[in-house]
């Protein structure tokens, strides 16, 4: 083992999280506690993203595999360090005193500890996406860090989605208003570059319009508020929502904002808004607590057991029902979608594995995927298929993902410039003044 570069010991939830996660460390050595490998084990078998990555992490180390990488070390590819599978190692006095459970991260700590005092003149760290973990490490003088590939850097990029300029040219606005097909992008006096399918709003004085950047065409638009399937936009954002979720030219759409702001109820009416375009709508949401032993306890059928955790969907169905009277088309035609499956809510488990062709795929609280989950929902986008993905990226549900490193920041991060994608991030909270309140002040 080298006496310089940094030395990182992993936990298992960064191999769960990114099997290829051993080759993200520069030229530094990479240690795997033998309890990992064990840990692991326990994760192969099943279908959800870490069973994946489990598995293809023990195929990864397979092919590296020998003695050596028990003595030795293997290395990891030319001018990187070299992979150790390290043997468990005894508590330290100081463990000793602080934790009296032998515990899987208790064992992985014990392996961070040891390397920090054998190898003095070197950096030890401990890199974990639990918190809990790291804290621990840091109280026994271990560096501890989180797992940084992967991560958004600039989240509040995120935020700030719709552009607003002031003193505007109130001649353009005009303009803008009587052209329909668009105004040419070079009239406009931009300093920064506008991105494909960016959201503005130019202002002089009282006058202002909400405007969107055509990439295909080089023109910038009006943007009219417009009532869909019985919904109508109360803001700016709204109304941006709307029109990117109806543009055929955008294939990919992503909702964020704190709850109450209509992310999904905007998808769902944009969908049904274009029922005839698609051959069924998708309405899916990943459910957090299925990976909680604590759901096999509950009373009833499978089906009875995740029923609370789709009734947010079903609410925001009935939502749209009460636009009209319970007698009327729109009614019935939202009852018979649903008897006949044109209209399909679900967990994203089921729907996981079926065919995503000509269909309008809405995920609900994308925050609690992880970016290899968004890529295997999306790389199963068939002809004529529309993907929406809406969440809180400040709420979320899973223990080993934050505001950087959940699938929707990095997919909304990772696409932004792209022609056939928007991002509009929703501030307003329109379900009701109280809500509003509660969601800006507790």
């Amino acid at each position: 083992m080298k006496n310089s570069t940094k030395l990182f010991v992993l936990d298992t939830n960064v191999l769960l999280h990114d099997y290829r996660s051993i080759h993200n460390f520069a030229d530094a050595d990479v240690v795997i506690p033998i309890i990992v490998l064990e840990e692991l084990d326990r994760f192969k078998k099943g279908n959800d993203s870490i069973n994946y990555h489990a598995r293809e992490f023990m195929r990864e180390l397979d092919r590296l595999s020998g003695q050596d990488l028990f003595r030795d070390g293997v290395s990891l590819g030319e001018g990187k360090g070299s992979l150790f599978i390290e043997t468990g190692k005894p508590f330290s006095h100081e463990m000793r005193e602080s934790f009296n459970e032998n515990s899987a991260d208790h064992r992985i700590l014990a392996v961070a500890d040891y390397f920090r005092m054998r190898y003095l003149k070197r950096e030890v760290i401990l890199v974990s996406q639990d918190i809990n973990l790291r804290m621990k490490a840091k109280s026994l003088g271990i560096l501890a860090q989180d797992y940084q590939t992967g991560k958004v850097k600039n989240v509040d990029a995120l935020h700030k989605s719709i552009s607003v300029f002031t003193e505007f040219d109130l001649d353009l606005i005009n303009h803008m208003y009587q052209e329909k097909e668009g105004v040419s992008i070079d009239k406009f006096p931009f300093k920064d570059e506008i991105k494909p399918h960016q959201y503005v709003i130019l202002k002089n004085n009282k006058s202002s319009i909400l405007a969107h950047y055509d990439p295909n065409n080089r023109v910038m638009n009006s943007i009219q508020k417009e009532r869909f399937y019985g919904i109508l936009p109360r803001n700016a954002e709204q109304a941006f929502a709307l029109d990117a979720l109806s543009r055929p030219d955008i294939q990919l759409v992503t909702l964020t904002g704190k709850a109450g702001t209509g992310k999904t109820l905007l998808a769902l009416a944009a969908a049904l808004h274009q029922r005839k375009k698609f051959h069924q709508i998708f309405l899916a949401r990943p459910i957090v607590p299925l990976a909680n032993r604590d759901m096999g306890f509950l009373p009833g059928s499978a089906k009875e057991k995740i029923e609370p955790y789709m009734k947010p969907l079903f609410d925001n169905l009935t939502v749209i029902k009460q636009q009209f009277g319970n007698r009327s088309k729109e009614y019935k035609r939202l009852e018979e979608m649903v008897e006949k499956e044109k209209l399909l809510i679900s967990p994203l488990a089921y729907i996981r594995g079926r065919s995503l062709s000509n269909i309008f795929f809405i995920v609900d609280e994308a925050q609690n995927l992880t970016p290899h989950e968004i890529k295997t929902i999306i790389t199963r986008a068939g002809e004529n298929t529309k993907m929406v993905f809406t969440g809180d990226i400040q709420q979320i549900d899973s223990p080993y993902l934050d505001i950087k490193s959940n699938g929707l920041s990095y997919l909304s991060d990772k696409l932004k410039g792209q022609n056939i994608f928007a991002h509009v991030n929703l501030v307003k909270g329109e379900r009701s003044m109280l809500a509003e309140l509660a969601s800006n002040l507790l």
